[in-house]
């Protein structure tokens, strides 16, 4: 045995003894109940700490998931358009006028989500509807 860990002898244990710490072990954070109050990090906004420290969504993902969803509208689109026996230019023209608005709304969506009205428009039928 070595401080304090592993087995006083090796006899018996069909092991040879040989002790190893365990590199997956999470050692338990600090409780900061008992301590002097620690500095603030900089460039970590102080307001967001109430709320459990949660960041601020990278603007590019954002972007990208209202670009995916855009395309997925499209795509739905274009099938109801396969469906009901449209030829392909009359396909292309609608889908075409079809991302012009979605792509409008989708900025306009990231307009307000920068101002912090924090409204999102969404196609259903055929109408655009804010959600809140």
């Amino acid at each position: 045995m070595y401080n304090g860990n592993g087995l006083q002898t090796a006899r018996g244990s069909g092991t040879n003894g040989h002790v190893q710490t365990n590199k997956f072990f999470v050692k338990p954070r600090p409780s900061t109940a008992g301590g002097p109050p620690k500095q603030p990090v900089p460039g970590f906004d102080g307001g967001t700490a109430e709320l459990g420290g949660m960041r601020k969504p990278n603007k590019e993902i954002l972007e990208h998931d209202r670009k995916r969803q855009v395309e997925l509208r499209l795509l739905v689109l274009r099938d109801a358009l396969e469906e009901q026996g449209y030829t392909e230019g009359e396909m292309e023209e609608r889908v075409a006028e079809a991302r012009k608005e979605a792509e409008a709304d989708a900025a306009a969506a990231a307009v307000a989500e920068d101002e912090g009205r924090g409204g999102r428009r969404e196609l259903q039928g055929g109408r655009s509807i804010w959600r809140v």
